[in-house]
């Protein structure tokens, strides 16, 4: 009985393996007639051409799945005379993964081609393909390079944001390297949001759903008239329209605000962005620059540890001593900014002053900036209102680090919290109408906002 089950399956094994062989000839038949009838090969060879060198069929990978490409190998193993293409071996270019890499600090492109195991040649060639590619020398920490591989490692493509509309693409082609760029979807949304401060101006717009840099933002279209540091009191309201920068169908950014009102001790402040030359501006309702000659305070968001004092007692020298300026406490590092447009007139250290900077910025009024960590400036260099002149810091003779800072006119020594300030020109003519005709839209969005909010208080 064994016996003949053993015989049984013996026989059942060889027709199987009859059946096996019989299918791999008739697909691999049917393969070639399908390349006859489509005119792949020549229907009229001479019988030395057409058995002389193997068959090679290529057939489209879209043609192919995993099921249909393992048989095709296996035909071919079978027949000894079919190759496979190497497109059919691997994943398209197409399909094959991106791969990103961020930018360390420090890092270099050449750092990253080497990590990735492209060569230095192919990064020169690259970088001489245009001006965007030439800007890849210039790269930051937090950039982000994207790239694809052939089959055999090498590159096939590079993708790069040059900036928020658009990727830089590079691809390795069979005729070499080719930048281009690919533009992307970008829109704005127009948001709304309001606040009211009871304990101080970032904890209130947190709470109106705006990003610290939205609210540095707001701070420095009123900077001109409100002092953030000393003025802000609880019960300060602030309303605002603001754009909302998406790409691609996801959030990118913030935008710029568009109009916003701040109502500081009970005064009302409006700001309107008019862009005339594509540079915008905030303006008043009447056409006046937000933007005034000189800034109150020349940082952010610092406590006033020492007011201007003509009497006061100097905690060091231990004397009466005038105290001609105004003290900023804030952590060490704080970016200063130049309160004005001018020229530096002095950048330099001494034992009493620290780091020290002092502009002129017309014939009759010039300020100055004492105990810099860093200066960021150079004598006889020109500066613009808002530029990085120095960092706060506690050199020279100081109790604690802090700035000071002096606002002098024609000479004398002025308190630079009450100075009055001079008034940039107005719009007028054909500009104010301009304006007047674009912010329109704006300014009733923006009493529509404060009214809602104001019956809202009262209900």
């Amino acid at each position: 009985m064994d016996r003949i089950r053993t015989l049984f399956v013996s026989r059942q094994g060889a027709w199987r393996g009859y059946l096996t062989r019989t299918r791999v000839i008739v697909f691999a038949l049917t393969l070639i007639a399908i390349g006859l009838a489509l005119g792949g090969l020549d229907p009229t060879p001479s019988e030395h051409e057409r058995y002389s060198e193997p068959l090679a069929l290529e057939l489209p990978p879209r043609l192919l799945d995993p099921a249909a490409e393992t048989q095709a190998t296996e035909v071919a193993t079978a027949m000894g005379a079919i190759s496979m293409p190497a497109s059919l071996q691997s994943t398209s270019v197409e399909q094959a993964a991106w791969e990103a890499v961020s930018v360390r600090s420090g890092q270099t492109l050449g750092e990253i081609f080497r990590e990735q195991d492209f060569s230095l040649s192919l990064m020169n060639e690259l970088l001489a393909l245009n001006e965007d590619t030439q800007r890849l020398v210039a790269i930051r920490p937090g950039d982000r390079f994207e790239f694809q591989r052939h089959a055999d490692g090498r590159l096939a493509r590079m993708r790069f944001a040059i900036d928020d509309d658009a990727y830089l693409v590079v691809q390795n082609g069979p005729d070499g390297l080719r930048a281009d760029r690919l533009e992307r979807q970008v829109y704005r949304e127009r948001h709304e949001a309001q606040g009211r401060i009871e304990s101080s101006l970032f904890l209130a717009a947190k709470a109106a759903g705006l990003s610290d840099n939205m609210t540095m933002e707001l701070a420095n279209i009123f900077g001109w008239d409100i002092d953030f540091v000393f003025d802000i009191r609880a019960g300060d309201r602030f309303f605002i329209i603001y754009e909302k920068v998406y790409r691609d169908g996801e959030y990118l950014r913030d935008g710029n605000i568009l109009a916003a009102t701040f109502v500081n001790q009970g005064e009302r402040y409006r700001a309107l962005r008019f862009e005339q030359n594509g540079l915008g501006e905030y303006y008043t309702p009447e056409g006046r620059p937000m933007r005034k000659a000189f800034l109150r305070a020349p940082l952010n968001f610092a406590r006033i540890s020492s007011n201007f004092n003509p009497k006061r007692f100097h905690p060091v020298l231990k004397r009466v001593k005038p105290h001609r300026g105004i003290d900023y406490a804030a952590p060490v590092g704080t970016p200063v900014y130049a309160a004005g447009n001018g020229r530096v007139t002095r950048s330099g250290y001494d034992k009493y002053n620290g780091h020290h900077v002092f502009i002129q910025h017309s014939e009759s009024i010039v300020t100055k900036y004492l105990h810099f960590t860093r200066r960021a400036v150079k004598k006889n260099q020109t500066v613009k209102q808002g530029e990085v002149i120095g960092y706060l810091g506690g050199t020279g003779m100081v109790t604690a680090p802090h700035l000071h800072y002096e606002f002098v006119v024609n000479g004398v020594h002025r308190n630079p919290r009450t100075v009055p300030l001079p008034e940039a020109k107005p719009l007028t003519g054909q500009e104010l109408a301009s304006f007047q005709a674009n912010v329109a839209g704006l300014q009733n969005q923006l009493g529509r906002l404060e009214s809602a909010s104001l019956y809202a208080s009262r209900e």
